[in-house]
């Protein structure tokens, strides 16, 4: 059974959306709770009325993590139409980036709009431009070199703790998963704490000396918590790209 991309019908019905084939990956199971103030590039992505095929509309959530003042960087099927197409614009009638707090039931950090989207060509990543720059949080940085295999890296997501009736999270959590491959646009991973729904685009880092690298972000793998491969999208043979886009 693959995971759903924890997208939610208004009428609470789940919604199984599907990328390049497969149901994508969206919390963490088997994690724990982030300290407050830690991870602060983290980014909870909500969508409220987003078109479905049948006209009508959904909700739906993301994770991701902030690279610039101005720019997110999560999952590219985090923007997808009525037709599960990926597009270049918010879908929803409004998406929320909020940054930088750990509780989402505090009022810490900061909390604007979507108004822009970019689309990988290679890779489930897509950039979300802010309609207003964050300057209390220190973005991460991406890492221009993928991780070895063996390697263990980071994550952390806003999402649900299992795949089994998915509610997103209202705090910060985060897990380790080590390198079990790397191929062209995915880096293979393995471990106990595993993505859940809504944690779809959530930062995979390295933590080095110089702060955490970001590698890859949450794209798919089986229904958590699961002991499988999790497929992460990666990032670091995609920063020309990226930073070409957020000159622009």
């Amino acid at each position: 059974m693959r995971r759903t991309t924890g997208s939610l019908l208004l009428t609470g019905t789940l919604l199984a959306g599907a990328f390049g084939g497969a149901l994508p990956a969206n919390a963490i199971a088997n994690g724990e709770a982030v300290p407050i103030g830690k991870y602060g590039f983290s980014v909870k992505l909500t969508m409220t009325g987003i078109p479905t095929a049948d006209g009508g509309k959904r909700d739906s959530a993301c994770s991701g993590a902030l690279i610039n003042r101005r720019w997110v960087i999560t999952a590219g099927h985090c923007f997808r139409d009525a037709n599960g197409v990926r597009v270049e614009r918010p879908v929803a009638d409004e998406t929320t980036a909020t940054v930088g707090r750990t509780d989402l039931t505090s009022n810490a950090g900061t909390e604007t709009t979507v108004v822009a989207v970019r689309q990988s060509p290679t890779a489930d990543v897509a950039l979300a431009r802010l309609a207003e720059p964050v300057g209390d949080v220190e973005p991460i940085v991406l890492s221009p070199t993928a991780p070895k295999v063996g390697a263990q890296v980071r994550l952390t997501g806003y999402g649900s703790v299992t795949s089994t009736n998915p509610v997103p999270e209202t705090r910060l959590r985060t897990g380790t998963m080590k390198v079990a491959e790397v191929t062209a646009s995915v880096t293979e991973l393995t471990g106990n704490a595993t993505p859940c729904p809504y944690d779809s685009g959530g930062p995979f880092f390295l933590q080095t000396r110089g702060g955490p690298r970001l590698v890859a972000v949450v794209s798919n793998g089986p229904s958590c918590p699961h002991d499988e491969y999790e497929h992460a999208a990666r990032t670091d043979n995609i920063t020309g790209w990226i930073k070409g886009q957020i000159r622009e």
